[in-house]
């Protein structure tokens, strides 16, 4: 395609240009978001003294609409960024940024497929096809894989939009060319339990071994102490002191025990922290001083009591089972199945906060402690982020909360990536999510979220995110080092039975007969009594327009 002058430029503004349309029509009818179209979104081209400059159509508008003679049509282009000259780079490679601005008067340009190709092209990096660039539906979409998961990502959009689906396809595309990788979702829904089939280890409360032990002394106070105001300081001094004689006798001789403290995952018993709890209580001469020893061991005595606890609370044997879980966890060595897939659904609720932490916190603990030589890069995937990293601070998940912070803050350091995904991103912490050197943003009707994804990309790409209500499911806009250009792309299509499942039910396919008989009930409540869905049925389950969700 010959290279064709749609417009002049009459503004430059940091990295915005306004200019004057004098060929805007032309090319629509053939390929309106191709090559040659002038619509929002379009991309063109100016030339400066060092190479082409490229930018992104982001407004289009009409001065003096009411006198035809006088109206003139207009258009706002955000810089993106350039390809040198052969004398300049020999490569022909598209860089960010801009050496050279254009100025007043320069010709702008529509591109062509030849230009489409050298900005898409597959970057000279490890990288992975996640989709195609919806300007030209035949250019494959490339995401550098260091870039990505090197710098944190999310994945944002309203319920329906097929966030999980493009978690999925992300994952599976990097995995396909890195087999060995390690890769912990934390699933609260159990969505992803089919999206990976035999490459994911599943694990849940009936097979997960998470030791109380583990968790530092503010995990121990979340699960244990319950109650408020100067009775709840007054719980925390009595269970701490019982704590560290616990865990400083199991460890008994070896090492020295001055170096054990409260938060030393060393295991212990939780019979030695009542045994500690009740002589404490034995020394005391007044009745109503021993209160929060007896709320302490209540709560000890019903939490071991509940099977739901299981998991967390182990039995009577106790044995350093650290190496075990984090083997388990992180899956080393990969075995096939460098997936872990973590069902919180059935975590009892006022425990999730402090499971989550301690999860958060072995993983980024384990990546600061291991041997350099051989650190093992680790991929943690938030589902619902804005359950634990909520910017309103009221909304608890304190320790979770900055589990997530550090890692986003420091977890690159070590080789520890986040993958954020939420439907309410304007709930999520600003200061975390800005952390995502990428961002999937898909749609979103929500004037709150779109504004918040505005403030937090990490380019100028403001303009291009205004299409975000008028996204179709599996499309999303991709901006940030992940991606050599802000793009609008379509992710390619997933197998069904490689598509994460909906937690909502389909009503129309429910109520359409009368499938159901007294048996269920009682199924159910048999599953509710078990705390287990393992021989349960799934109810039809729906999804987006395209069996996106």
């Amino acid at each position: 395609m010959s290279e064709r002058t749609v417009g002049h430029v009459i503004s430059v503004e940091g990295s915005r240009l306004t200019g004057v349309l004098i060929d805007w029509n032309h090319g629509i009818e053939s390929d309106g978001c191709g090559a040659g179209g002038i619509e929002f979104g379009a991309l063109v081209k100016l030339r400066t003294v060092v190479g082409n400059v490229y930018g992104v159509v982001t407004g289009l508008w009409v001065e003096n609409p009411s006198s035809p003679t006088a109206a003139t049509r207009m258009l706002r282009i955000d810089l993106l960024g350039e390809i040198g000259h052969s004398n300049v780079d020999p490569c022909g490679q598209f860089r960010r940024g801009i050496c050279r601005y254009p100025r007043l008067g320069d010709d702008i340009l529509a591109v062509t497929d030849d230009d489409l190709a050298a900005i898409y092209a597959k970057p000279q990096s490890p990288s992975v096809v996640v989709g195609t660039v919806s300007q030209s539906g035949h250019l494959h979409s490339h995401v550098a894989t260091d870039a990505l998961l090197g710098k944190h990502f999310a994945v944002l959009g309203t319920t329906g939009t097929g966030k999980s689906c493009a978690v999925a396809l992300i994952l599976r595309a990097v995995l396909d060319r890195h087999p060995n990788g390690h890769v912990v979702i934390l699933d609260p829904h159990n969505e992803y339990s089919s999206a990976f089939g035999e490459r994911a280890e599943h694990l849940n409360p009936t097979n997960l071994r998470l030791p109380f032990w583990m968790m530092n002394f503010e995990e121990l106070v979340s699960t244990f102490v319950v109650a408020d105001g100067p009775e709840r300081e007054a719980e925390i001094n009595i269970l701490k002191q019982s704590v560290l004689e616990a865990r400083r006798s199991f460890a008994g001789g070896d090492g020295d025990p001055g170096a054990i403290t409260v938060d030393t995952p060393v295991p212990f018993r939780l019979s030695d922290v009542q045994r500690s709890l009740n002589n404490g209580m034995g020394r005391l001469n007044r009745a109503e001083s021993s209160l929060p020893y007896l709320r302490l061991l209540t709560r000890l005595d019903s939490l071991t009591k509940d099977a739901r606890y299981a998991f967390l609370l182990e039995g009577l044997l106790i044995k350093d089972t650290m190496a075990d879980v984090l083997a388990q966890l992180l899956r080393i060595p990969v075995d096939g199945r460098p997936v872990t897939i973590l069902d919180l659904s059935g975590v009892p609720g006022e425990v999730v906060d402090a499971v989550v932490s301690l999860i958060c916190r072995m993983v980024f603990d384990f990546a600061v402690w291991s041997v350099e030589p051989q650190a093992v890069p680790v991929l943690l995937v938030c589902e619902e982020a804005h359950r634990y990293v909520p910017e309103d601070l009221r909304e608890g998940f304190q320790l979770s909360r900055r589990g997530v912070a550090r890692i986003a803050r420091e977890g690159r350091k070590y080789g520890l990536s986040l993958c954020l995904v939420s439907q309410r991103p304007s709930e999520l912490s600003a200061t975390i999510l800005s952390q995502c050197n990428t961002i999937f943003a898909l749609r979103l009707l929500n004037d709150r979220d779109q504004e918040f994804v505005r403030r937090v990309v990490p380019e100028g790409a403001g303009g291009l995110l205004a299409a975000l209500p008028a996204l179709h499911n599996r499309e999303a806009i991709a901006v940030g080092e992940g991606v050599s250009i802000p793009m609008r792309l379509m992710f390619n299509d997933l197998p069904g039975h490689n598509r994460p499942r909906s937690s909502s039910a389909s009503f129309a396919d429910a109520w359409e007969y009368d499938a159901m008989d007294r048996q269920f009930v009682d199924d159910t409540i048999d599953c509710w009594r078990r705390q287990s869905r393992e021989d349960a049925d799934l109810w039809p389950l729906n999804a987006g327009d395209d069996g996106w969700v």
